[in-house]
C-alpha cells in the first residue's frame, strides 16, 4: 500500500528509499509500519510533517482500543455476557501464523535454525521470568556476531566516521529515568505508584520489541498476566498493576480486527491497567498507554536514521540483527505455546466442548491466514459471531 500510493502515485519518496526505510525500520526495535510512515512524512515535510503523520497514523487505532477498554470493563463490572470468547483463542492463532510466516522468510541456516531453537526452549522454559525476552535477543545478537564469518569483511567499503550519540543518551535518559521513578513509586509506595509502573512498563516494552505487535503481545502478557499471579510477587508486591486473563486476550483479539498499527493495544492495555482508580484515571492510562508504547519508535527512527546510514554498511552489525530475528522467531512460537498450555490446554485435558473448540478456532484461525485471503478484520468478525452464536 506505501509503495503504490507514496511512490507510484504521489512520488513523495522514491523505491529505494521506501525499501531502505522499511529495511532500516524492520531492524529497530518498536511499531515497524508507523516508523516507515514517520520517515515518508520527515523526507516530504521535515519533522513537523513527520510528527503528523505519526498522529493521524495512530490516532484511529488508538481511540478505538481506548474506547473498547471502557466497553469490556463495563460488561465485566454489570455481569454481561459477550461474544468476545472465540476472540481470545484467534489472537493464538494470529502469532502461530506470525511465527511461522517470519519463519519463512528469516530462518535460513543451521546457526538461525538453532538460534530460534534454543531462544523457543528457553523463553517456554522461563516465560515467567520479565527479562527472558531481551535477554535471549541480546545472547542471540552476541552468539551470531561470534559466528560471524571474517569473509564477509569485504562488503565494507565506505569510509567509517564518527557517530554522534547525543540523541541516543536522550532516548537512554527517559528510558532509564522511568525505571529510576517506577521502582522508587514501587518502594516507597506512592499513592500514584501505578501511574509510573504503568509509563515504564510500556516505554520498555517500546523500547526493547523486535518483531513487533505479535511479539509486543507475549511480552504485555507476561508483565500483566503472568507475573501478578507468581508466589513472589503475590508476597512481596500485591499492588504490582494486574489485568484479567480473559480481558487482555480479546484486546489482543480485537485489534487484529481494526485498522492501524497492533501497537495501538498499548491504549487498552493503560485503560485497563489503571481502570480501578475510576474514569479520569482510565483515560489517563489509556492516554500514557499511547504515549509510552510510540514514543521510542518515534525517538529511535527520528534520531537514529542517520546512524543507520552508516551501520548498515558494517557487516558484523547485520549479522548480530540477523541472530536478533532468528530469536525473534522463536520467542513467537514459544508464546503461541505459552499461551496455548495456559488457555486451551487445561480446557482439552478436562474434556470440556469449549475446549476443543478453542482449539479448533486456533487451527482455523491458521488455516483461513494461511491459504485464504481473507483480511484479519473478517476472520474477526467471523470468531464475534461464533462467540455470540
Amino acid at each position: 500500500m506505501m509503495l503504490r500510493t507514496f511512490v507510484h502515485k504521489r512520488g513523495d519518496v522514491t523505491e529505494e528509499e521506501l525499501l531502505d526505510y522499511n529495511a532500516f525500520c524492520q531492524l529497530l526495535p518498536g511499531a515497524s509500519s508507523t516508523q516507515v510512515l514517520t520517515l515518508i512524512g520527515l523526507r516530504r515535510g521535515g519533522h513537523i510533517l513527520a510528527f503528523l503523520t505519526l498522529l493521524l497514523w495512530i490516532l484511529p487505532a488508538s481511540v478505538i482500543m481506548g474506547l473498547f477498554s471502557f466497553l469490556v470493563v463495563y460488561l465485566d463490572q454489570h455481569n454481561i455476557g459477550s461474544g468476545f470468547y472465540f476472540i481470545q483463542p484467534m489472537a493464538i492463532g494470529f502469532l502461530a501464523f506470525a511465527g511461522f510466516r517470519a519463519f519463512r522468510l528469516i530462518i535460513r541456516d543451521t546457526l538461525t535454525r538453532v538460534l530460534m531453537l534454543v531462544s523457543l526452549l528457553v523463553t517456554f522454559l522461563f516465560f515467567k521470568t520479565p527479562w527472558i525476552f531481551p535477554s535471549v535477543l541480546i545472547v542471540a545478537g552476541a552468539v551470531s556476531m561470534l559466528f560471524w564469518k571474517k569473509e564477509t569483511a569485504d562488503v565494507l567499503t565506505s569510509k567509517r566516521k564518527s557517530l554522534r550519540w547525543g540523541n541516543f543518551i536522550l532516548f537512554a535518559l527517559v528510558f532509564i529515568g522511568s525505571a529510576f521513578l517506577s521502582e522508587t513509586a514501587r518502594k516507597q509506595d506512592w499513592e500514584s505508584r501505578k501511574v509510573y509502573n504503568l509509563f515504564e512498563n510500556v516505554y520498555r516494552f517500546g523500547s526493547i520489541v523486535f518483531g513487533g505487535g505479535d511479539v509486543l503481545i507475549p511480552m504485555m502478557y507476561e508483565q500483566y498476566v503472568v507475573r501478578p499471579n507468581t508466589e513472589r510477587i503475590m508476597r512481596t508486591n500485591r499492588n504490582v498493576i494486574k489485568i484479567e486473563r480473559d480481558q487482555f486476550l480479546t484486546g489482543a483479539g480485537v485489534i487484529r480486527a481494526i485498522p492501524g498499527p497492533v501497537f495501538s493495544v498499548g491504549s487498552y492495555v493503560g485503560g485497563l491497567a489503571l481502570q480501578s482508580g475510576g474514569l479520569s484515571m482510565q483515560v489517563l492510562g489509556c492516554v500514557l498507554g499511547t504515549i509510552a508504547i510510540f514514543l521510542p519508535s518515534i525517538l529511535l527512527v527520528l534520531f537514529f536514521f542517520p546512524v543507520w546510514q552508516y551501520l548498515h554498511k558494517y557487516p558484523l552489525f547485520l549479522r548480530a540483527i540477523s541472530g536478533v530475528n532468528a530469536a525473534v522467531v522463536g520467542i513467537m512460537f514459544a508464546s503461541t505455546l505459552y499461551l496455548g498450555s495456559d488457555i486451551v490446554v487445561p480446557d482439552v485435558l478436562r474434556g470440556t466442548t469449549l475446549g476443543y473448540l478453542e482449539l479448533l478456532t486456533i487451527i482455523g484461525t491458521f488455516v483461513l491466514l494461511k491459504f485464504t485471503k481473507l483480511p484479519a478484520p473478517v476472520i474477526a468478525l467471523i470468531c464475534l459471531l461464533l462467540g455470540l452464536f
